[in-house]
């Protein structure tokens, strides 16, 4: 039996923040990048690595339905999660105004308000190819690369 939406919704299927679920190469070079960053002595924050298929399904479709993008009976199935995207009134008719509402709880809990654009279904993150981070310091920011060599970052840390 399905479940109906809501912000309930937002506490399954989490993501990881760890680095030992992105794929072995991706793993590999990012690791290599967080110790150059911490013999550096930046600061490192990971927010986000990769994120279930049924995440970004329920990202993605309450992002849209929120806007009134699609209505909530358009809203694809998926495999796996028993959402009831469709809110009801006391007749049994849809009630979009409540399905609506329901999306955007579920965006407020995501905290995608400000996002301009829909989550991905498919991305970098759900094949375990990203990394979400915030990386501070202080002064000039010393790095080894790859080569051994050494880049200077000198401009003002940003959240761009």
């Amino acid at each position: 039996m399905n479940e109906l939406s809501g912000k309930k919704w937002v506490s399954r299927f989490q993501g990881s923040n760890s680095t030992t679920t992105l794929s072995p190469t991706f793993e590999s070079n990012v690791i290599a990048f967080l110790q150059s960053l911490k013999n550096a002595w930046a600061h490192v924050t990971i927010s986000a690595t990769q994120r279930p298929s049924e995440r970004a399904y329920l990202m993605h479709w309450s992002w849209k339905l929120a806007r009134a993008l699609i209505n909530p009976d358009n809203v694809p199935k998926k495999t796996g999660v028993n959402i009831e995207w469709c809110h009801r009134n006391g007749d049994g008719k849809i009630d979009r105004n409540k399905s609506i509402q329901a999306a955007k709880d579920m965006v407020i809990a995501y905290k995608m308000t400000n996002l301009n654009v829909a989550p991905a279904l498919k991305s970098r993150h759900t094949e375990g190819n990203a990394i979400d981070m915030d990386i501070t310091w202080v002064g000039s920011l010393e790095l080894k690369n790859k080569k051994g060599e050494t880049v200077i970052i000198n401009s003002l840390q940003s959240s761009n």
